[in-house]
């Protein structure tokens, strides 16, 4: 076995109602200055437990976080200079993927003496001075236990990662509870998001034992679990395990991370303002089409963890796994195609110069993408 190195927060708080501990947390009882960025729709949910803090005499900062998609560079710095006026000794971030990125993001670089071109990329981001809490409200992206947080750069129209230890929260507190209003629509995203974190973590071409078990479970859960919660949002059973699901997802970004479907989203997401889980559902097929053939045992074992009966051929098996995920896809809402996008022939040669200069993913696929690779592969589900 190659050498890994897992990476997660200090503490992961997972379950219905664990919210509840976060007042009594140690982190929060040896603050004294917390910054709360919330996203918008899930403050009511938020607001008691800022009550309770301000009334043991914490001093607090809400933010309320309402941007469409990744924040930009430009955003971020607004949020920066309020961060810096309130000067807080911990951060919460309470919310989905984006949210959770800026929350990372404003506690590393407040009070850190790097500039933001000196921290985008790997390991470049060499210090966190704040405290740093992440509470995530969507079981998609995993932010709340990576070390990952994401950037639009409206220069370029593409996305910047920085990728840290420095990013990994001190504490991340999983409730299912705070994902039950989420709308069917962005469970579905979300949702797709989770399993493709961990279906290309298992693919990958740096894959471990150690990561792939929990690669293997979360594309299970996922897997089973998706369509209940997207059809009935209450059901808690369907949203614990999607949320556990998600945290498998998360936990497995740092060691070895995404890489094709990520990679050929990028863009779409940059450039056309395309939600990132939506772009990753819909290239997801089209992406394990492509990988097949060097991987067939392993898309085989990917279709048995979500329950496919194996066929009388791997590759039957793996086959039957592409189209379970396409049915699941089209049961959830999830468009078939680019075009329905609103994407067109001509904007392809633009969207696969961008996948192929995202190298920090380009480099994890386990078959190499050239430009020529990238545009036939969106072609296929125009």
């Amino acid at each position: 076995m190659n050498v890994i190195t897992l990476q997660q927060p200090k503490k992961i708080v997972f379950g219905i109602n664990s919210l509840q501990q976060l007042p009594d947390d140690d982190i929060v009882l040896s603050s004294d200055k917390i910054l709360f960025l919330v996203a918008v729709p899930v403050i009511h949910l938020i607001q008691p437990t800022i009550n309770k803090l301000t009334e043991t005499g914490k001093k607090t900062e809400l933010i309320l976080y309402n941007f469409p998609g990744e924040p930009t560079f430009t955003q971020f710095e607004q949020l920066l200079k309020q961060s810096v006026a309130f000067q807080p000794d911990c951060v919460i971030g309470i919310g989905g993927g984006s949210v959770l990125d800026t929350a990372k993001l404003l506690a590393a670089m407040d009070g850190n003496d790097q500039e933001y071109n000196e921290v985008v990329g790997v390991g470049l981001l060499k210090k966190r001075m704040k405290k740093l809490i992440c509470v995530s409200t969507t079981s998609g992206t995993g932010s709340e236990v990576s070390p990952i947080a994401i950037l639009l750069n409206e220069a370029t129209e593409t996305k910047s990662g920085i990728v840290s230890p420095a990013l990994l929260a001190d504490a991340a507190y999983i409730d299912p509870v705070l994902t039950a209003g989420l709308p069917p629509k962005f469970t579905a995203e979300t949702g797709m998001d989770a399993l493709c974190h961990c279906i290309e973590a298992y693919t990958n071409k740096f894959s471990h034992p150690a990561v792939d078990t929990y690669a293997l479970k979360g594309i299970q859960l996922i897997a089973q679990n998706l369509l209940k919660a997207f059809e009935n949002g209450n059901d808690m059973e369907a949203r614990s395990a999607l949320a556990l699901g998600s945290m498998y997802g998360g936990l497995v970004l740092g060691p070895v991370n995404t890489h094709g479907v990520h990679c050929l989203s990028y863009g779409l997401g940059g450039k056309y303002h395309i939600s990132h889980g939506l772009a990753n559902a819909v290239l997801l097929p089209a992406v394990l089409r492509y990988n097949l053939e060097t991987l067939p045992e392993k898309h085989a074992e990917i279709a048995v963890a979500m329950g496919i009966e194996p066929k009388a051929t791997v590759r039957e098996t793996a086959l039957a796994g592409i189209e379970f995920i396409e049915k699941l896809a089209r049961k959830c809402g999830i468009p078939a195609s680019l075009t329905e996008l609103g994407i067109a022939e001509n904007d392809l040669p633009a969207l696969a110069e961008i996948a192929i200069n995202t190298k920090r993913l380009l480099n994890n696929c386990p078959r190499p993408i050239t430009k020529e690779d990238a545009i036939g592969i969106y072609s296929t589900i125009m």
